[in-house]
């Protein structure tokens, strides 16, 4: 992951609001959608990682481990 990959993703959302004025939800287009859900996604496979990593269990190839996180995506 490179340097560009660490920025936050800046979302065009708008706002709902109750008849307060409160804001209750926030709509996203489907592009931002779907790359909030890819940055999910992504920071689950992290986790995963590094609990695989400290939790002392026998280490695994890293091409395995890539190819099992492929192959969870193409199911979604």
């Amino acid at each position: 992951m490179d340097e560009d990959d660490m920025t936050s993703i800046a979302f065009e959302k708008q706002y709902a609001v109750n008849e307060k004025g409160d804001r209750i939800g926030v709509l996203l287009s489907l592009e931002d959608y779907r790359k909030l859900l890819d940055e999910l996604e992504e920071l689950d496979s992290l986790r995963a990682r590094d609990a695989a990593k400290y939790c002392g269990d026998e280490a695994f190839p890293f091409e395995e481990a890539i190819a099992d996180i492929e192959r969870e995506r193409d199911h979604l």
